[in-house]
């Protein structure tokens, strides 16, 4: 298995995006890694580390999300790797629900996304996000798996 951190998608991801396919609710794993020095694309000085770079974008975010009709559900510090290997690690796992593929294309393109986007580039070294569906569990108020 081959990890490649990334801060935007590439064609063939973003061309993936778009297919038609679920219609319903998304949640999107993030794992994420940050600069140790913030460093935005405009050239702007700043004593920023990335995880503060990328917290702007984060606040930001969690107040935009509502307005379309989504939610951060989950946010927490990465402590270890329990079980495979990866060269590093990543330093924060957060997953975020969309109503619809739709409705988070519609955020990314809003306005408000253009203005706080650079925070998020200034602050990540790279990140995976992982889109899954039909999500299931208790703190969905759907525990129908029987357990992990």
């Amino acid at each position: 298995m081959i990890v490649e951190n990334a801060v935007y998608p590439d064609e063939e991801q973003m061309a993936g995006f778009l297919e038609p396919g679920h219609t319903g609710p998304i949640y999107m794993i993030n794992l994420l890694r940050f600069r140790d020095k913030a460093e935005y694309e405009d050239g702007r000085v700043t004593e920023l580390s990335g995880r503060q770079a990328y917290d702007l974008y984060g606040s930001a975010v969690g107040r935009l999300l509502p307005k379309f009709g989504g939610g951060a559900m989950f946010k927490a510090e990465v402590s270890r790797l329990s079980l495979g290997k990866v060269e590093d690690l990543w330093d924060v796992v957060a997953i975020v629900q969309y109503p619809s593929k739709q409705a988070m294309l519609d955020m990314l393109m809003s306005p408000e996304m253009q203005e706080i986007g650079a925070h998020r580039a200034a602050g990540l070294a790279g990140q995976l996000n992982i889109e899954t569906v039909d999500g299931l569990g208790a703190w969905l108020g759907q525990d129908k798996s029987g357990g992990a």
